[in-house]
């Protein structure tokens, strides 16, 4: 049931939204359906479709189908850290999960779902992802959920690249990288091209503006990979799934 699929500008979308503004921000709910039911979400830390099991659900479902046990997944643009969940439990206690996310109100959710759920095949990384190693500016005014890399912002933030990590050995190589990053998603394919080359992830991308979507398909398809509209629609959505050909 995709409760969070019932607009809230509707009669029947505002009657029922109207109790869950009674729930604190700080309960731990029961998610109540999907993969992750009877795992813990905290209620204020992103949408009650978290917890109600309903958030993306249709994306839920082809990621369940595409991460496998022993996986590495790379969760850039953690935020809370839903994702991170899913991926930590169909990749299982062989299998390891890098959460991406720089914001510091949301590593604080990420880290308190990670401890009510005893998690212990996931890393936090408390970085940007973009092309190079440094600093910039990050905004997050527009809400916890929509902050993105800028010029200025409120908050200063090291960045780094996956091939950087990668060729270090500070990480394993991904089988599987979810990107949504309000509108950095190039930089972060553009500082992972070598990774992209060498080991073929699956990637699911959520991209923000059409010159950054024709940049990031560009560049996919440079590097040998096929893409997809989720659930079959048109490349031209803004969500993606792409393989390597």
């Amino acid at each position: 049931m995709n409760l969070s699929e019932i607009p809230a500008d509707t009669l029947i979308g505002r009657i029922l939204r109207q109790p869950l503004k009674l729930i604190p921000s700080n309960a731990a709910m029961p998610i109540l359906q999907g993969r992750l039911r009877g795992k813990r979400w905290l209620a204020g830390a992103h949408t009650h479709g978290c917890w109600l099991g309903s958030y993306e659900i249709e994306k839920q479902k082809l990621f369940e189908s595409k991460v496998r046990p022993r996986d590495t997944v790379f969760d850039i643009g953690a935020n809370a850290g839903f994702y991170t969940l899913l991926a930590s439990d169909l990749v299982g206690d062989a299998g390891h999960v890098y959460a991406f996310e720089p914001v510091p109100r949301n590593t604080h959710f990420l880290h308190e779902h990670l401890r009510l759920n005893k998690v212990g095949n996931v890393e936090v990384i408390e970085l940007a992802v973009s092309d190079r190693r440094g600093d910039t500016y990050f905004d997050d005014t527009p809400g916890s959920a929509m902050g993105h890399l800028a010029v200025t912002g409120r908050l200063k933030v090291q960045t780094v690249s996956i091939d950087e990590l990668i060729s270090e050995g500070n990480i394993l190589p991904p089988n599987c990288m979810k990107i949504d990053v309000e509108g950095g998603e190039f930089l972060v394919l553009s500082g992972a091209k070598s990774t992209l080359l060498d080991h073929h992830p699956i990637i699911f991308l959520a991209t923000h503006g059409a010159q950054v979507h024709e940049q990031c398909c560009d560049l996919l398809r440079s590097l040998g990979y096929q893409i997809e509209g989720l659930g079959g629609a048109s490349i031209q959505c803004d969500e993606l799934i792409a393989y390597a050909q």
